[in-house]
């Protein structure tokens, strides 16, 4: 499905600075939100894209300052994420997860913990890293990446995997409920939580045109939607 009368972001744009005070107030916002490079996603260790693939499993339906607070916990008792290491503990080990107070003891998402370092070890066999992997998919097809990752690892689906993509610094969206408003006031006709193939491809485009329009980064795209619609949250 293709928009043939999507707003142009410039609008969007003005919207924002509008709320946020302003071209320069709105800059500064965006200046704290820029995606880092191919090359450095490339670089990050896979015990790295394990803990935030973690870290975003367990905020998942919870509260993300407990997990904030327990985080150190977390390093502790997953021996700092190192995929070969998880992967090789005894079932018993596994289990005792459940009993340690160091972590958020919820055996579904400890389980996915260990199929992650199982995927994350099978990607870095094909292409060297997952990060060499990861970072080459590209953002104008975000959505094949969500898709992919949501077949082949453990529970990074929907807004978790969006938001794995935008905490390890990989260019892209978050289709939140002030992002996905923003859609629909452009020209969208999607759902308030565009989960379908149909809806999320018709997501992916919107942001591919206004990409093409502004060379803005999709990563900013989606937080000057965010920032031009619903409720206007202070900068703190």
């Amino acid at each position: 499905m293709f928009i043939m009368s999507l707003t142009p972001f410039k609008d969007i744009r003005k919207l924002a600075e509008e709320r946020k005070g302003g071209k320069k107030a709105l800059d500064v916002l965006l200046a704290a939100h820029k995606p880092v490079t191919v090359k450095k996603l490339a670089a990050i260790s896979d015990d790295r894209y394990l803990a935030k693939m973690t870290e975003c499993i367990f905020n998942a339906g919870f509260n993300w300052k407990v997990v904030r607070n327990k985080w150190d916990g977390f390093e502790e008792a997953f021996h700092g994420f190192n995929p070969k290491g998880l992967a090789h503990m005894s079932p018993e080990k596994w289990e005792a997860y459940v009993e340690d107070t160091r972590i958020v003891r919820n055996w579904i998402k400890i389980k996915a913990v260990l199929d992650n370092a199982h995927y994350l070890m099978e990607e870095a066999d094909r292409h060297g890293s997952f990060g060499k992997f990861f970072a080459q998919w590209p953002a104008s097809d975000q959505v094949g990446l969500m898709e992919y990752l949501k077949k082949n690892a453990s529970r990074l689906g929907g807004n978790t995997c969006m938001y794995f993509i935008r905490f390890i610094g990989k260019d892209g969206f978050i289709l939140s409920q002030d992002v996905v408003g923003r859609l629909k006031a452009s020209g969208l006709e999607i759902k308030d939580q565009p989960t379908s193939k149909k809806d999320l491809k018709a997501c992916q485009e919107a942001f591919n045109t206004w990409h093409e329009e502004t060379g803005l980064p999709y990563t900013q795209l989606s937080r000057i939607c965010g920032m031009s619609i619903g409720k206007n949250y202070s900068p703190e």
